[in-house]
C-alpha cells in the first residue's frame, strides 16, 4: 500500500506537482493500489480512516475511486522532481514478504549511466558531507 503521508500528499498538498512529474497518472495509480488493499483487507481501520479521510477533502479522490480500477504494479518507473537536483526516474520493484503477508518491500533504483543515477550519487554525497559536517560539530562540543 502506498504510504498514508504520501497518498495525503499526492491529493491535497498544493504543491504536490512540483514534486511529482506525472501527477495525473500517480494519484490514478495510488487510488487503484488503494482499492486492491481495501479489498484484501477490508477491516483495516487505517485504510478505511484513509480512504474516508481523502474522499470528504478530495474530489479528485472521489471521482477515481467511483471509478472502481483495481491495479496492482510490481515493477515500473516512478518519477519525482527533488528540488536540488531536478527530475528523477527510478525504477521500482514491489517485492511481498512471504513471513508477513500483507507486508511489501519497494526498491527503487537508477539505471548506471543515466541522468538519474548521477542526481542520486549527487545527493548521497551531499547527504555524506552533511553527516561529516554533524559529526565534526559533535566531536568539538557544539550544537547545530
Amino acid at each position: 500500500m502506498p504510504s498514508e503521508d504520501c497518498t495525503l500528499n499526492q491529493f491535497l498538498s498544493p504543491t504536490a506537482a512540483d514534486y511529482m512529474p506525472e501527477l495525473d497518472d500517480q494519484v490514478a495509480k495510488s487510488v487503484a493500489l488503494l482499492r486492491t488493499e481495501a479489498g484484501r483487507d477490508p477491516y483495516n481501520r487505517d485504510l478505511t480512516d484513509l480512504i474516508g479521510e481523502l474522499s470528504t477533502r478530495s474530489e479528485e479522490f472521489r471521482t477515481l475511486w467511483a471509478a472502481h480500477e483495481v491495479r496492482l504494479h510490481h515493477t515500473g518507473v516512478k518519477r519525482f522532481r527533488h528540488p536540488a537536483v531536478g527530475d528523477l526516474a527510478l525504477a521500482f520493484e514491489a517485492m511481498p514478504i512471504p513471513t508477513d503477508p500483507g507486508l511489501t518491500l519497494t526498491a527503487l533504483s537508477a539505471e548506471p549511466g543515466t541522468p538519474s543515477h548521477d542526481s542520486l550519487k549527487l545527493l548521497a554525497s551531499w547527504a555524506a558531507t552533511l553527516d561529516q559536517n554533524d559529526t565534526a560539530t559533535a566531536d568539538n562540543g557544539h550544537s547545530t
